[in-house]
């Protein structure tokens, strides 16, 4: 047999083994694999991708505007935790420090830190915004805040929206969070404001529907007003 004939019959495996590899390839393709447009438009009716699908369903955020929004959030007992500032644990087992938005409650104990430095400045600040009430005042309703607050967030889980700002770079992070309350989503800082447990006090933002920050100040401003009206909270003394 000539080298030539010996050398078109070695090639007949090579052949066949390209030509089952190409049939298998188009058939992949026309079943949608390799990011054919088919493949990628069943991936977006199923609303996940291929990376997505690694995760467990509900550990990653969704987005709300600017946000990141965690639903099924719950409270972390912490010795720190207060009326407008709680350690939160997320759905991926995180926890965190949440500071709310727009509002600040009275302290809910006079402190001694041991540095040598106090609260009691402070808490004098609070009792003046909120009807120039006497200091020991001020932490009665700080002690209410902290009460209303720790048993809401306590008694099912709530919603965070946070961009993960940490102004003071203290590994704690601004925050809107929505509670169930009287079988509607609220949010929590302004049922404070509207128990007259919280003055309009320290940093807002947009909220996550995107109602902006002065119509949301606004917003707050009207339900002191009716706070005050109705003697609640602080203003009842």
């Amino acid at each position: 047999m000539s080298r030539e004939r010996k050398k078109s019959y070695s090639l007949v495996p090579l052949l066949i083994l390209a030509a089952a590899i190409a049939i298998w390839a188009l058939d992949a393709y026309r079943q949608g694999d390799f990011g054919s447009p088919q493949g990628k438009k069943e991936r977006q009716e199923q609303g996940t991708s291929p990376k997505e699908n690694s995760t467990p369903s509900g550990k990653t955020p969704t987005r709300t505007g600017k946000y990141d929004t965690y639903s099924g959030c719950t409270l972390v007992a912490d010795r720190a935790n207060d009326g407008d500032s709680f350690r939160v644990k997320l759905p991926d087992g995180r926890s965190e420090i949440i500071r709310l938005y727009f509002v600040d409650c009275p302290e809910s104990a006079f402190k001694t830190y041991r540095s040598g430095q106090d609260n009691h400045a402070r808490i004098g600040d609070q009792a003046a915004d909120m009807g120039g009430i006497t200091a020991q005042q001020a932490v009665e309703i700080g002690k209410k805040a902290k009460e209303f607050t720790l048993f809401h967030l306590g008694k099912s889980p709530f919603t965070l929206h946070t961009e993960w700002d940490s102004p003071f770079n203290d590994k704690r992070y601004h925050g809107f969070i929505v509670i169930i309350y009287n079988g509607k989503p609220r949010f929590l800082h302004e049922l404070l404001v509207g128990k007259g447990y919280a003055r309009i006090h320290t940093e807002g933002a947009q909220l996550p529907d995107g109602t902006s920050e002065r119509k949301h100040e606004d917003h707050l401003g009207n339900l002191q007003r009716t706070a005050k009206a109705a003697n609640a909270g602080a203003w009842g003394f």
